[in-house]
């Protein structure tokens, strides 16, 4: 006789006693023994990282290597009339992992080459002509107190009461602890290159995730319907799916939006005829990556090194701060949205939000992927709303909750009121405009 478990109620309620003791035995580690998880999860970070630069990099290739395949390779073959079988399909395999391998390669050897031939010698160049901008933007600063003799006065005590603090911290801190600052300095050069070492080995990984790319999906998906139910497992193949269209749809986008923002910014420096245009560009596309922030944070460094650099001619920074505005304006109302589109669903308060809180807990990869990951969260807890409301008889929508009263037996009340009937109409429009993105996004998926 088989026994029922999955409707005895002493055994539910013994899973759920289980449960309920297993959770709050980890949150009692979690809160009193932070520190040495946290220490075993970076030691295991630590040895999976070369897995882990290899899973992150198939994943950023594969788009690259589906294109080959499906826009290239295969076409190739049916026009060569080429026998469709599985030793076709594998040398096709290799031949598209070949040439995506190359263009990564070629990618990383031109950022190398570049920074080699226009960074490098422009931080050299500061280096060597460190004193220079200083002995100017001193003559800048001494012209300005001579101009301004009441401001001159407080700039000088501010300036004698900080150098004697910047005196005391380097004969107390920073020459008692040379030692220490080595030691650092050869931590640090050592990391480097593990690193180095590790993303080589991630590399290699990479390219055996891709050879094998469709046989870790069926296995993912063959575990999935083994340990769910049907509906379960469909609904979690279809949210990693969404998850999945989201990263590649937003970090893909932000990729190729950033390399176009930093190539005008190249062209439009060196005809303004800005210090360091290449360095300054390099900073203004990277930074870029960081959705919201990301110009501010690669402009207000740029705009002072500019600055320092030659402070007798301080319209050369006006002038760069006027074209980084107009380049943004540019990129967040034409190109962004262009490339882009509404590949995350969230407004502008939720993408500030997913920024600050990520980057308050992971640093700049947090600040990068933040927004995706939120907009996945945000999805699957409308998701879940959206289905309570349904089984409620409720409508989803959620401009019919904007000026809502109450609910009752005889259905909505709304607030009557001047406002309400002034938005009405924009936040129709707003809908209608959300349904279609909807729509199209669909379609693009199937």
């Amino acid at each position: 006789m088989k026994y029922d478990f999955k409707n005895n109620k002493y055994f539910r309620w013994g899973l759920t006693a289980f449960l309920t003791i297993a959770a709050s035995i980890c949150f009692y580690y979690l809160l009193f023994h932070g520190n040495s998880i946290k220490t075993g999860f970076h030691t295991i970070t630590g040895i999976l990282m070369p897995v882990l630069y290899g899973l992150v990099t198939a994943y950023l290739l594969t788009p690259v290597l589906n294109y080959i395949e499906t826009k290239l390779l295969f076409p190739l073959c049916r026009k060569l009339k080429v026998k469709e079988n599985k030793k076709r399909n594998s040398i096709v395999r290799g031949i598209g992992i070949l040439i995506t391998a190359f263009l990564f390669i070629a990618l990383i050897y031109s950022l190398v080459a570049m920074m080699l031939s226009q960074i490098v010698p422009s931080i050299v160049n500061i280096a060597s002509n460190f004193d220079t901008y200083i002995s100017n933007f001193t003559k800048w600063i001494s012209k300005i107190m001579d101009d301004n003799p009441d401001l001159g006065r407080q700039i000088t005590l501010l300036i004698d009461k900080y150098s004697v603090e910047l005196e005391n911290w380097l004969n107390d801190t920073v020459l008692t602890k040379t030692s220490q600052v080595i030691m650092t300095v050869s931590l640090s050069v050592i990391n480097i290159l593990k690193g180095l070492w590790d993303f080589i080995i991630g590399f290699v990984i990479s390219i055996y995730v891709l050879a094998s790319k469709e046989k870790f999906a069926g296995q993912a998906k063959k575990m999935a319907y083994a340990f769910f139910e049907q509906k379960s497992a469909n609904r979690l193949i279809k949210s990693f799916r969404f998850t999945h269209n989201t990263f590649i749809g937003f970090i893909g986008g932000k990729i190729v939006d950033s390399f176009i923002i930093g190539c005008l910014c190249f062209i439009g420096t060196t005809l303004l005829q800005t210090p360091y245009a290449a360095l300054v560009s390099v900073i203004v596309g990277v930074t870029n990556i960081i959705p919201f922030f990301g110009p501010y944070l690669g402009a207000i460094p740029s705009a002072i090194l500019i600055l320092v650099v030659d402070p007798m001619h301080p319209l050369n920074c006006v002038y760069f701060v006027l074209f980084i505005l107009v380049l943004q304006q540019f990129d967040g109302n034409f190109l962004g949205p262009k490339i882009l589109g509404n590949s995350t669903g969230l407004t502008g308060f939720w993408v500030i939000f997913a920024i600050t809180v990520f980057g308050g807990l992971f640093g700049i990869l947090g600040m990068i992927v933040g927004v995706p990951i939120f907009a996945v969260i945000y999805a699957a807890i409308k998701a879940v709303v959206n289905t309570f409301l349904r089984k409620k008889d409720l409508p989803v929508e959620t401009v019919k909750y904007s000026y809502l009263k109450n609910i009752d037996e005889e259905g909505f009340h709304q607030l009557d009121s001047r406002l309400q009937r002034d938005h009405e109409i924009k936040d129709q429009v707003d809908f209608e405009q959300n349904k279609k993105d909807q729509e199209e996004k669909n379609v693009g998926e199937k």
